[in-house]
Formats: C-alpha cells, structure tokens, sequence
C-alpha cells in the first residue's frame, strides 16, 4: 500500500467536508422561527449550554438522561431515534436551567440541524471535490447520520461531485464497524487497500481495520479551509 496513489476516496461529511452553522447563529434562526426575539446574552448562554451538553457544533462532554439513552444510542441508524436524541438533548438543557429554553425551541434547533440550510461547506470543499472529479478519482461519502444528507449535499453543491452515498441509517450499520468502509469501497469498484478514508474522529480512522488507508482532520470552524488540500496532494499521480 505504501507509496500508492489511492484509486478512491471515502469522505465523512459532518466535520469534514461540511459542518452545521454556529450553535449562536441555529439558536437565533431557531428563535425567529418560532417568532421569538432573543437578546444576545441569552443566544449566546443557550448555544453554550447546547454545545457543552453534545450539539453537533459543539466538542463538550455528552450527557443524556437515561430516558434518552435508548433514542442516542440508536441516532444514527433511525430517523425517529435520531429526532427523539437531539430534541431531548436540546430539551435537557431547559430542564438543567428552565430560564433558557421556552416551548417550541427544541423543535426549531432540530429543524434547523436537519435543514439544508443549517449547513455549511468548508472553504476547500468544492476545490478538493473538484479537483477529485477532473482526476476521474471516484468519491463516496460514509457518514454515521439519522437523516438523508442528499438535500443539503444539493444546497450546498455538492451533489453531483460526489458519486457514492453511504448513510448509516440506511444500511443499518454505524463506523467503525469495517463493513460499511467495504460496501463503499465495493460500490465504487476498488479494492479497500486503494482507498482513501477522510475523516475526522477515531470512528473514521477504523477504516484501518478494512483495509483503507487513512486522513484525520483537524477541528476547524465552520466555512473556514479544513487542510482538504491534503487530499489533493495525496491523489496526485507521479
């Protein structure tokens, strides 16, 4: 394998080739849907409450109350257990502190999660993606998700880049589990040892254990450059 270009590549998508906007920015929007007006103390109070309690946007410790350990346990192979986990997470953080949330707005933040677009790509992602299609190097995105990512690929541009999609709830099997690294490896018609996973948590580095060579990515803000030139370098041909 050393020394190899990769025939293929496999791409997480939340953390490393797009991520939701801002906890601040879904919170207000969320609000405003709701027909709410939040003074920015309190945006700013409830995206960090979010954010420390396990919202995407955010890398702070998780806790769910036991009710809930069932729906996150699950969230990324259902649609119904992914929207009980996170409009349960969002309606802890009233619980933890009444003062913050009010009716109606762990709802919203979910449809704002779930919404084309909530999302964001990061500023390297159409480049890279681009760059992969002229080097006729198929793509497939492998993502551990409760809910149909092709509507915001399709907001954002990403659509007709990419030629693979791979959704944990819709096979029925979460990363790290190697098996859904070899359906994507399969459907593009390469052997694992010339594949390429990118990603950015220890879920995508179990690529290793198929077979893939692997890229983790650093933590980066959202629609800022994500390193995704590493890519690029390590498909160019010599």
């Amino acid at each position: 394998m050393a020394g190899n270009t990769p025939k293929a590549v496999l791409l997480d998508f939340h953390g490393t080739i797009a991520q939701i906007e801002p906890a601040p920015v879904a919170v207000a929007r969320a609000a405003a849907a709701c027909e709410v007006e939040l003074d920015p103390i309190r945006i700013t109070a409830i995206a960090d409450a979010l954010n420390l309690a396990g919202w995407p946007s955010g890398p702070g410790p998780l806790r769910v109350r036991p009710r809930l350990a069932a729906a996150w346990a699950n969230r990324d192979l259902t649609e119904a257990d992914h929207e009980e986990a996170f409009t349960g997470l969002a309606a802890q953080v009233w619980e933890d502190n009444p003062r913050l949330g009010f009716e109606g707005l762990a709802e919203a933040l979910y449809a704002r999660l779930v919404s084309p677009e909530g999302w964001l790509n990061y500023a390297d992602t159409l480049g890279m993606l681009t760059t992969l299609r002229e080097r006729g190097i198929p793509t497939a995105v492998v993502s551990n998700i409760g809910f149909d990512l092709r509507p915001v690929a399709k907001h954002l541009g990403l659509d007709e880049l990419v030629d693979v999609w791979l959704l944990s709830y819709e096979l029925g099997v979460c990363k790290p589990d190697p098996a859904i690294f070899q359906r994507a490896c399969m459907l593009l018609d390469v052997e694992c040892e010339d594949a390429l996973m990118v990603g950015d948590t220890l879920a995508d580095a179990a690529a290793v254990n198929a077979g893939c060579r692997t890229l983790l990515l650093p933590v980066t803000p959202a629609g800022t450059v994500h390193g995704l030139d590493a890519v690029i370098r390590l498909t160019e041909r010599n």
